[in-house]
């Protein structure tokens, strides 16, 4: 099975789809940036005085909102390259 050919100079896309594809890139790169977050070790506490369970299970959703603020403010550079490889699929097979 062959795999089509990407068009060099696909047309340009409208803005709600543009828009639609730049949030799912964000999305993923979120996804990303919450998973690296979590390798890190910046919210593991030990000790008498910290949050315990409760600090635990909170730190996941502080995370992922720390990713959130890195992608909405240019994150790594992910989200743009990921935009840009779904605006070339979108115009497969058109």
């Amino acid at each position: 099975m062959q795999v089509p050919a990407l068009p060099e100079s696909p047309s340009p896309l409208s803005t709600a789809r543009s828009a639609k594809l730049m949030q799912k890139a964000r999305q993923l790169e979120t996804t990303f940036l919450t998973e690296m977050l979590s390798y890190t070790g910046v919210d593991s506490q030990k000790g008498d005085f910290t949050g315990g369970i409760g600090e635990d299970q909170f730190s996941s959703m502080l995370r992922e909102t720390q990713a959130k603020a890195m992608a909405d403010h240019g994150g790594i550079g992910l989200a743009k390259n990921i935009f840009d490889a779904l605006v070339r699929c979108d115009h497969v097979g058109e």
